[in-house]
């Protein structure tokens, strides 16, 4: 059976690479490792990267996801990049709060603030 990936956008910005996800939920372990190996992928073809993942049409999403993220944050860092995520739903946010995960990422309200973070940090 052909495996079905989650759908994500990948755009190359100046100075960031941009993963939208375009899935609105993201519930499914399939799905989830889906998207780490289409993620990982992505982070495997630059040497240093500077990551943006784009929330902003999830409004549901597993629990694994979490995992998924901190994997990819770890994969990230290994190469000296940066990861930055934004546009999180409201709802998604709070458990993000919750689990203490704003500690751990740097999360912003939308694509333009995440990608000016990037360029004063470079």
């Amino acid at each position: 059976m052909a495996s079905i990936k989650p759908r994500i956008s990948v755009e190359y910005a100046e100075n960031a690479t941009i993963v939208t996800f375009t899935d609105e939920k993201i519930l499914e372990e399939k799905d989830v490792q889906a998207l780490q190996e289409s993620i990982m992928s992505v982070i495997e073809q630059a040497e240093r990267i500077n990551l943006i993942l784009d929330f902003c049409n999830v409004r549901f999403l597993s629990s694994a996801v979490l995992g998924l993220l901190i994997r990819v944050s770890k994969k990230v860092y290994e190469r000296d990049g940066q990861l930055k995520l934004c546009s999180i739903n409201p709802k998604i946010y709070k458990i993000f709060k919750i689990t203490r995960l704003t500690k751990i990422f740097d999360i912003y309200q939308d694509m333009e603030s995440a990608v000016e973070s990037l360029s004063v940090a470079d």
